[in-house]
């Protein structure tokens, strides 16, 4: 899976203000990552907003995509959730000839056992017609997949080629980067330690900052892929400070405001979700002036 070396983001929902989804915006933001070194893109994951989209805004926010995107980049698409038969349902009847993997997310709320979540991604190995990516945040699920259950299933199903890894433990992420079989993937989720899990062995990142500034970060990563450690770090501390930033008052709510400041779309949020406050907008423009020169 070379295609998902490097750097992922996952895209933003834009909303009017009316808060219906605003097409226009979301073309002008996949334009922007494909002119900015990014590798591949990220349909329907958290920072999409996924959970608060209609079936009809979902197909809407796919299509859109696929069309911008024309090819150019690879495509994966969020599918998941904490119902294992209705996932199990999607992968069965979605037409999947656009995407390169599947982006699957541990079950929340229920908090299964290990056991659990292992018999969950079997379902869906087992359902999936493409790659799948699995995706361990435990601030999101309520619980961790061990590096145990995340090597069996890497090892039980070929089709299982990657992690989106999110614990935000190093610790762990090297354990699965030293027990992994050869080609599986091990994929920072955590922007912040990106770069020391690159440098440890991890295949890129899937980012949320990297849409913000995807130059500069995709040249991060793409250095700590060539063991330019030195180079890599100068990057990674001018943009270190908006990572905090962004994530300080909720996911997307900081990226938008983000895209909102470089005029690509407006930075509504849908609840339960709320807009960035004045006081963060303003140290997040602070910075954007300050690293735009």
């Amino acid at each position: 899976m070379q295609s998902l070396i490097g750097t992922g983001v996952a895209l933003v929902t834009p909303f009017k203000k009316d808060f219906s989804v605003d097409v226009d915006a979301l073309k002008k933001i996949v334009a922007f990552q494909i002119e900015n070194g990014i590798n591949y893109l990220v349909v329907l994951g958290t920072t999409a907003e996924a959970a608060t989209l209609t079936s009809d805004e979902k197909e809407l926010v796919i299509e859109t995509v696929i069309e911008a995107n024309n090819g150019k980049l690879p495509l994966v698409l969020g599918v998941g959730g904490n119902n294992t038969a209705e996932v199990v349902a999607e992968l069965k009847s979605r037409d999947f000839s656009k995407f390169t993997a599947v982006l699957s997310v541990s079950p929340y709320y229920n908090k299964p056992t290990q056991e659990g979540i292992y018999q969950h991604f079997k379902a869906i190995a087992e359902a999936s017609p493409i790659p799948v990516i699995l995706y361990n945040v435990p601030g999101r699920t309520a619980s961790n997949m061990l590096p145990s259950t995340v090597i069996r299933l890497a090892k039980d199903f070929k089709n299982v080629v990657a992690i989106k890894e999110a614990a935000g433990d190093i610790v762990q992420a090297m354990r699965l980067i030293q027990n992994k079989p050869k080609d599986f993937l091990v994929i920072s989720g955590d922007d912040m330690i990106t770069l020391p899990m690159v440098l440890a062995g991890g295949s890129g990142v899937i980012s949320v900052i990297g849409e913000g500034f995807p130059k500069q970060f995709s040249q991060m990563v793409r250095l700590g892929l060539q063991r330019k450690a030195d180079e890599a770090y100068e990057l990674h501390y001018q943009i270190a400070d908006v990572i905090d930033l962004i994530f300080e008052q909720g996911n997307p709510a900081g990226i938008k405001e983000i895209f909102k400041l470089l005029g690509l779309s407006e930075n509504t949020v849908r609840l339960p979700l709320v807009s960035a406050d004045e006081n963060l907008a303003s140290r997040i423009a602070t910075f954007i002036k300050k690293i735009n020169g």
